[in-house]
């Protein structure tokens, strides 16, 4: 039988998961110190649950069953205990068993029965779903393909465990017992049921921490001032609709209450009466432990820990927050922290500020996650100035700052942001991505609904900041910036333009198209909107520049005028302000112009307009105000018939019939009469207008062109990614792979080859280009040519014409250094160049030449796969030579990849021209270069083993293509991936 060395204890199997109702618990192997714990676990299950796990009255567990149920050999017999505060609250175990039920003895048996038992207190959570998935894991690990399981009819809970999990399965009826057989291979079902479950239970936790009914605050100051007293000031300040409690071991015996805040105080949670579902915990770090077994024992829900002292003080305090971690989790809790910012959500409802944020921000529907505090409070404060007010674009649903980011993680905000109704967009600053492959998972779905826009700090140096203890990302940011873009993520650079995106987002429609409209009354702003729009790669009309005195009315006209036109799919407005006589600007002017681009833009059709200002900082708050009135009654007063219009201040520039270049004015587009200017400042014209109606559009306004055009052209990119991704691409099945062959070709090589743990091995030549051969992807053979004479021989058998190679490392693919001879014709050809190349180079020894078949000109290429531990399985495609090695153009994608995927991956890098007919040379075969890619991609998804391949030279001809360098490198599988059982990740 197949049996690991001295029973080894399997740690990889150990996880921790998030329940149904959001709640962790942890997941690991039973041993023989278990006993006791099973035994307790087994007296608190009640007579039914035994029944329906034996079929027969069980009240206990003779000793022969506990020593049963608590010695396994972790292959044949397995089993699996859900735990909480060190307590069993459910287990699970399988028997490998043969066709006939009974016990297996062969080791080709690959079937098991499964059976659970869970706590009736914990039923209802998905314990057993969680433990079906690990269970389930850990059986295909031991070589077991098929799962039997009898359950009594009445015992629908668990029948109903199995049935929705997603596996094929048969279902019989015999002798009064259900039989439920389905075989353990995960199905795009039963991936879709584990994905569901683990968004579900994710976004619960949040929700929990997200929405306590109540709150203490821990390490509550006794004076005022402090981390404690302040937090405590803050969740009261924000009008918090919970219940509040301040806890402090210090106060003295007998308080009963906190002034002049004037809320219940205590010094233990074990005096609170009733639940408290949120601590924020602010005491010094070698306190916080006690804290949290104070909370655990009291049934508190999560914690926020504002104390610093962990990994970002060193080694010392890394370690104190790894037990940090454990110690939360084995209670069943969630963590934001340590060393956080806090957690605000401005629900009505729920109205909380648990952060060092002094103001609650305004209502809104933007989602906000930070690593750092400090860019939690640029972005705070941000938007707060962009759109004050609840309801304002710039407002804010739920913000947390994580710090250490040690559990509660960007990933679990997508998680809650992905159902939750009043987010429309989420905005991350991150710092580190502990789990790459499950981001780029979440927030490829997520971005399918809703905008996802993140900026990444720590690009250059590789290494996360101090206290983020996550795994090291082996590929560069370019590379994690491109398999964002292929997620739907919006990738931006700075903190300005995560504000100057997610405002946009926030408050306009996606846009159709790249056809951008560009007005307004500066000639010299609307040609730098327009040049902005071209260097993002928009498709900018010509400006219509109004005349210099236009009015508020002028404006209205002009953009509802464009956004009425079939051609049109967006609009920048650029507005400077009149300066009238004696530098005396017009009263109102700034609220009049806002109400009257809010009122076209909300009458017209739903297509996104930016506004672009100069030095009018009442303009830009009037546009930002909150939807409902939409315009104050002061400001509709301003827009008096009969008193002076609004002038805007540069001479107006004449129209044109060309586009703006140089020598050349735009088009002027005159909405209105002109009034000729004194000494170059435009005086203010009368002109009949009228207060425009509320609207409810607010608009985002910038004080630079180039913000505007990036913010469009970032909503332009992920609008067309949406229309995309609502026609996905598909892996095709070609017919002639040949997986299962292959797959024992990889076992016979790993067993062969055996590469150490954690480490890969290369396949030599003949077996790289046999297992890409399984898969359809023919490779030009190369003949070693350690002499002339070998070398006549290599060719006589390849047949002429033929090339000459080195496959020395510093002259491998480097034509440009003579390493490589090519179109040689005859044996006297052979032999002259022969002697050229080593005579010039170095000693065959040195050289390593092969011989290889000449094959159709065309473009040389790229292909290459690898598996980063991280990101996960990431498929490459470049020219070669220069364009990929010095020039970095090189396009990724995740893998699997869908033909569409492929298709936009060759059409995106820089050189592409040169495979499309570039300059009037002849068009290669992209087809076929685009089903090479997808067959790499198919050989690394079906064969985790597989962690490199390396295609070089791929010479891509009109007609077909030719592989002529081939590399693969085979390592034992990981123990536990993304596609595996979901599990909290551990560092």
């Amino acid at each position: 039988m197949q049996q690991p060395p001295d029973h080894a204890y399997p740690r990889h199997w150990e996880a921790d998961v998030v329940l149904r109702d959001g709640g962790t618990a942890r997941i690991r192997p039973i041993t023989p110190d278990d006993a006791e714990r099973l035994v307790s676990f087994y007296e608190q299950v009640s007579d039914e649950s035994k029944y329906y796990r034996f079929f027969a009255p069980y009240p206990r567990l003779s000793d022969r069953d506990v020593h049963r149920f608590t010695h396994h050999d972790y292959v044949d017999r397995v089993g699996l205990a859900a735990t909480v505060g060190g307590e069993f609250i459910a287990t699970v175990r399988y028997d490998r068993i043969n066709d006939r039920g009974l016990p297996a003895t062969d080791p080709g048996d690959d079937q098991a029965e499964v059976a659970f038992l869970v706590q009736d207190a914990h039923q209802g959570r998905g314990v057993a779903s969680a433990l079906l998935e690990h269970i389930a894991a850990v059986a295909r690990e031991r070589g077991i393909r098929r799962f039997a399981a009898e359950v009594l009819p009445a015992n629908s809970k668990m029948i109903k465990v199995f049935t929705d999990a997603g596996y094929t399965q048969q279902r019989t009826f015999e002798d009064g017992v259900v039989r439920l057989e389905f075989d353990l291979e995960p199905t795009e079902q039963s991936m879709a049921v584990m994905r569901g479950r683990e968004q579900r239970a994710e976004a619960r936790s949040m929700q929990r921490l997200l929405a306590p009914g109540s709150v203490a605050v821990i390490g509550t100051g006794r004076t005022p001032g402090g981390v404690g007293r302040t937090a405590l000031r803050h969740v009261l300040d924000s009008g918090f609709t919970g219940r509040v409690h301040a806890v402090n071991h210090a106060f003295p015996e007998g308080t009963d209450r906190l002034d002049p805040e004037g809320v219940p105080a205590v010094r233990s949670l074990r005096e609170i009466d009733g639940p408290v579902d949120l601590a924020v915990i602010a005491v010094p770090a070698d306190h916080v432990p006690e804290v949290i077994d104070d909370c655990g024992e009291h049934g508190v829900q999560g914690v926020l820990v504002l104390s610093s002292g962990y990994a970002e003080a060193g080694t010392e305090g890394r370690e104190r927050q790894r037990a940090l971690l454990r110690r939360t989790r084995s209670y069943g809790m969630r963590l934001i922290g340590p060393n956080a910012f806090g957690l605000i959500n401005t629900a009505p409802g729920v109205r909380l500020n648990a952060s060092f944020a002094p103001v609650m921000p305004a209502t809104g529907r933007i989602g906000l996650f930070t690593q750092s505090g400090a860019i939690g409070i640029a972005l705070l404060s941000g938007l707060h100035e962009r759109g004050p007010g609840d309801g304002s674009p710039a407002g804010v649903s739920t913000f947390v700052s994580a710090g250490n980011r040690a559990d509660a993680s960007g990933n679990d905000l997508l998680q809650y942001w992905y159902d939750d109704p009043d987010t429309d967009v989420a905005i991350l600053y991150l710092e580190s991505i502990g789990n790459p492959r499950k981001f780029t998972r979440l927030a490829r779905r997520t971005a399918a609904v809703k905008p996802v826009v993140v900026a990444k700090g720590a690009r250059h140096h590789g290494t996360a900041p101090l206290g983020h203890t996550v795994p090291t990302v082996r590929i560069p940011d370019s590379t994690v910036a491109a398999l964002m873009r292929q997620a739907g993520v919006i990738r931006v650079d700075t903190v300005t333009e995560l504000l100057d995106a997610g405002l946009l987002l926030a408050s306009q429609p996606l846009p159709a198209g790249a056809r951008v409209a560009v007005l307004g009354n500066s000639e010299a702003l609307s040609l730098l909107a327009y040049d902005a729009c071209l260097t993002e790669g928009l498709r900018p009309r010509r400006p219509r520049v109004l005349p210099s005195a236009a009015t508020p009315h002028d404006f209205h006209t002009a953009l509802a005028e464009e956004l009425a036109r079939e051609g049109c799919d967006a609009v920048v407005v650029t507005a400077i302000p009149w300066v009238g006589e004696g530098d005396a600007t017009a009263p109102g002017e700034g609220e009049e112009l806002a109400a009257a681009l809010r009122s076209a833009a909300a009458a017209g059709p739903a297509k996104p307009v930016a506004v672009v200002h100069l030095a009018m900082d009442t303009f830009a708050t009037a546009l930002a105000a909150p939807a409902g009135p939409g315009v104050p009654d002061d400001v509709a007063a301003a827009a008096d018939p009969g008193g002076p219009a609004t002038g805007l201040g540069e001479p107006a520039a004449q129209a044109g019939p060309e586009a703006p270049g140089a020598g050349a004015a735009a088009p002027t587009a005159l909405a209105g009469p002109e009034t000729p200017a004194a000494d170059g400042v435009p005086v203010a014209p009368t002109s009949p207008t009228a207060p425009y109606p509320p609207a409810r559009t607010p608009l985002p306004a910038y004080p630079a062109a180039e913000r505007a055009v990036r913010a469009l052209a970032a909503a332009v990119r992920y609008a067309a990614w949406r229309r995309e991704v609502a026609e996905p691409g598909r892996v095709p099945a070609y017919d002639d792979i040949q997986e299962a062959a292959a797959g024992a070709d990889i076992a016979r090589l790993l067993d062969h080859l055996d590469p150490p743990a954690g480490r890969s091995v290369p396949l030599p030549a003949e077996d790289a280009a046999a297992l890409l051969a399984r898969y359809g992807i023919p490779t030009q053979p190369s003949l070693p040519a350690p002499g002339p004479d070998a070398a006549v021989r290599a060719a006589a058998r390849l047949g002429y014409p033929v090339a000459l190679k080195t496959t020395a490392p510093h002259l491998r693919h480097r034509s440009d250094l003579g390493g490589i001879r090519l179109d040689i014709a005859d044996e006297e050809d052979l032999r002259r160049t022969y002697g050229e190349l080593t005579a010039s180079l170095g000693t065959p020894e040195e050289l390593a030449p092969v011989v290889q078949k000449m094959v159709p000109r065309g473009v040389d290429t790229v292909i290459r796969a690898a598996i980063d531990p991280a990101a996960g399985a990431v498929l490459s495609f470049g020219l070669a030579g220069a364009p990929s090695q010095l020039l970095g153009d090189i396009a990724h994608r995740l893998i699997p990849a869908t033909d569409r995927d492929v298709d936009a991956q060759i059409r995106s890098i820089r050189a592409a021209p040169l495979l499309f007919g570039w300059r009037g040379s002849q068009p290669v075969d992209t087809a076929a270069l685009a089903e090479v890619l997808l067959r790499v991609s198919r050989l690394v998804d079906d064969h985790p083993e597989v962690v490199g391949v390396d295609l070089e030279p791929v010479v891509v001809a009109p007609h077909g293509l030719s592989v002529l360098g081939a590399s693969v490198r085979l390592a034992r599988p990981p123990a536990t991936t993304d596609l595996g059982p979901r599990r909290l990740p551990a560092y």
